[in-house]
């Protein structure tokens, strides 16, 4: 044992897990197979895949370090144990929050000399990589050049601004995602029975369940997080009520006779199968204590919708994401926003943003906002409508809510058009009546060998050799000559544009 290792650690260095440790430490995936999400990395034959599988044949093929981009919570730091517990390398860890250029050196000088010495490859993973400095990440190089170690380095930044071009250009990039609902719940569920986590101690009620994946947010290590809480809120209950309370002539025969109010107990006799509900669930075999038990029923601790916002201080928004909430609230934030009703707007916004709706569908049905009922009374509504889409794929939320929230005000408090709307839904109607007609010869394609014996593009006025640039010739097929399926309003920009057409309309008609 060394200056690099201490207690605590498994043969290869890897932090060894105590009974006390948080959840999120413990439900750490021990092997490949219990890892949630990431699919895309993992396929057999993929680089990472070839990190956690080593074989001799593939050893020299393996990529010599890796920078693992993604999200909190998404198995950064699990991927870089499994990687040296797997391939049985030895494990050494520097957060760059507290490392300095003399401990990373020092790390890679004893990795340099375990490595010639015997031969011991070394594992070197380093945390929110992106807080290194400049300094720091040059002392990686030529570590990473001649694989003295391999890198695997964490970051929750886009590398590409935050890490130094020649370590990323030595280095394979990798990008995790978001882990799904299905991912989160996969977890979860596995954390309430595994051993390791709540040992079945506890029963999760569907509604707390449904709660908890919506304030995950695909963060694997939040929502263990939240779920330690409300089962530990849930548990301490659980023991407080089967604890012996003194019984008292006054209440001996009201406690004999009546059910408990107590709503975190389960299993008092008030109802006719002698099932109640609360916060403990009986568990015996046929419903009949065994031989030897003292006839007390086996029990779990229910973590009930109520004990999950107790312990995490944080109302449940009532919102379902595939039933009729979802439906409604999305109605009503879009007829809002319509309405030009800014604070209902921001009330909706807040009940999907805080229900865990995906930003991305969000800001689509901004944008569908901006050009329905908007339009050209401010063309620029959808200008700040698509910057708002982008800001949710470049920044992620939490912060790309302010990016949505902007958009939001700017639409409600728009003048508001829906004439673009009308007109493009009256020009498709016509085409699907039938109101086709051919295209008039002079506007044809002309730039092919024989075109012009065929009168393609015969007569075509060049527009801007005209005043105004505007030629005075006929456009539209003859059958629909005369149609005018753009009607503008009276209201923002869309004045501008009425008062441009009576211009134009004119001289259009002369080339009839």
């Amino acid at each position: 044992m060394d200056l690099f290792e201490s207690t605590g650690q498994t043969v290869v260095g890897v932090p060894e897990v105590s009974e006390h440790a948080p959840l999120a430490v413990r439900m750490r995936p021990a092997h490949v197979e219990e890892v949630t999400g990431q699919q895309h990395l993992l396929r057999p034959g993929s680089p990472l895949r070839r990190l956690l599988e080593p074989t001799a044949a593939e050893n020299r093929a393996a990529p010599g370090s890796v920078i693992l981009w993604g999200p909190p919570g998404t198995g950064k730091t699990t991927l870089a144990y499994l990687i040296a517990s797997n391939s049985g390398r030895r494990f050494v860890e520097l957060s760059a929050v507290t490392a300095g250029v003399r401990d990373v050196r020092a790390v890679i000088e004893d990795a340099r000399r375990r490595l010639t010495a015997g031969g011991e490859e070394t594992v070197l993973f380093i945390d929110e990589v992106h807080r290194f400095s400049k300094s720091q990440q040059d002392a990686l190089l030529p570590s990473v050049e001649n694989r003295w170690v391999t890198l695997v380095a964490a970051t929750t930044e886009n590398p590409s601004f935050s890490v130094n071009s020649p370590l990323l250009s030595r280095s394979l990039l990798l990008t995790l995602k978001s882990l799904e609902d299905e991912d989160i719940a996969r977890l979860v569920d596995r954390a309430v029975s595994d051993p390791r986590g709540l040992n079945g101690d506890v029963e999760l009620a569907p509604e707390a369940r449904e709660h908890l994946l919506r304030l995950a947010g695909g963060d694997a290590r939040k929502a263990l997080t939240i779920l330690e809480a409300a089962a530990g809120a849930a548990l301490e209950r659980h023991y407080d009520s089967l604890t012996p309370q003194p019984i008292t002539d006054d209440s001996a025969e009201s406690e004999d006779t009546s059910p408990s109010d107590d709503p975190g107990v389960v299993g008092h006799a008030d109802s006719e199968d002698g099932a109640g509900s609360g916060s403990i669930v009986e568990n015996q075999d046929d419903g009949q204590a065994g031989a030897g038990e003292t006839g007390a029923a086996q029990t779990r601790a229910l973590v009930d919708l109520a004990t999950m916002e107790q312990a995490i201080d944080i109302a449940a928004v009532r919102y379902d994401k595939d039933g009729d909430q979802h439906y409604d609230v999305i109605s009503a934030f879009i007829k809002s926003m319509r309405g030009s009703d800014v604070n209902a707007s921001l009330h909706y916004l807040a009940r999907m943003i805080v229900a865990g709706e995906d930003p991305r569908f969000i800001a689509r049905r901004i944008m569908i906002s901006a050009s329905e009922d908007v339009g050209m009374a401010d063309p620029s509504a959808l200008q700040t409508a698509a910057a708002a889409a982008q800001a949710v794929q470049l920044l992620g939320m939490p912060e790309a809510k302010y990016a949505l929230s902007q958009a939001v005000v700017h639409i409600a408090t728009a003048p508001k058009s829906n004439r673009s709307h009308d007109a493009i839904n009256a020009a498709i109607a016509d085409v699907q009546s039938g109101k086709i007609g051919t295209v008039p010869e002079h506007l044809r394609d002309g730039h092919y060998a024989g075109a012009k014996k065929l009168g393609h593009a015969v007569g075509y006025k060049y527009a801007h050799d005209y005043p105004h640039a505007i030629a005075p010739q006929q456009y539209l097929p003859d059958v629909l000559d005369g149609a005018e399926y753009y009607q503008p309003s009276d209201r923002g920009f869309e004045r501008n544009v009425t008062q441009r057409l009576e211009g134009i309309n004119p001289i259009l008609r002369d080339g009839r």
